[in-house]
């Protein structure tokens, strides 16, 4: 990666997204777009539920604008996102940074999108060990609470809880993977080196839907 890569970061509000756009900044890109897949019916981003108004504050506190992209399931979904890259390369964005780890499927899926679009993915965590990413993100300063768990393989007890190397010891001690890349949990994360001051936010009430258990955001 280099200064001549201008791109936009598909960013979910978790950390793992939050590290590959804080990776790719180091590297010497330039960020010029946050894209947010959204749930107009439900009014909150896809897969980790933020509402769009702690959304806007997010992009506001690291200062690169948002883009939503309003989008329903399965094939409206990747046309969806395939448009809105082919509207960013007309504005002279050459690439989408992701941050997948290592599951083939998702990074298939996310290149393909690019492909189409004609720019180049970025994958700037791919293949690296799951452990120590996420020692990475604690130890770079970010903070991000839990805010959704599969409870059929953790606990609800961690909800709300912010992420310390303390804390992925127990995940892992649950049986979960440490960095819940097969969904045993999702992140929001709310301050760190890309923020100017951290997200003001509060926690509402429990939200139980088959499987997963949602602790909802909204701003303080």
């Amino acid at each position: 990666m280099n200064k001549e890569i201008r791109f936009v970061s598909s960013y979910s509000g978790g950390k793992d997204g939050t590290l590959a756009l804080y990776r790719a900044i180091k590297s010497g890109c330039e960020p010029v777009i946050l894209l947010t897949t959204y749930n107009e019916s439900a009014g909150r981003s896809w897969f980790h539920g933020v509402p769009v108004e702690v959304l806007n504050k997010v992009s506001e506190l690291i200062d690169i604008p948002l883009e939503l992209v309003k989008t329903g399931p399965e094939d409206d979904y990747a046309k969806d996102f395939e448009k809105a890259l082919l509207k960013f390369k007309s504005n002279d964005i050459n690439a989408c940074v992701f941050g997948d780890i290592d599951i083939q499927d998702h990074y298939d899926w996310c290149d393909s999108r690019c492909k189409a679009a004609g720019i180049e993915s970025i994958f700037p965590l791919w293949n690296e060990s799951r452990e120590e990413l996420v020692y990475e993100f604690i130890e770079s300063g970010f903070k991000a609470v839990i805010t959704i768990v599969d409870s059929s393989r953790l606990s609800e007890r961690f909800l709300g809880r912010t992420l310390t190397k303390e804390l992925m010891a127990e995940i892992v001690a649950e049986g979960a993977d440490i960095c819940g890349e097969e969904g045993e949990y999702h992140t929001f994360v709310y301050d760190g080196p890309l923020f100017k001051e951290p997200v003001n936010f509060k926690f509402d009430e429990i939200i139980r839907n088959g499987n997963y258990s949602i602790l909802p955001l909204s701003l303080e």
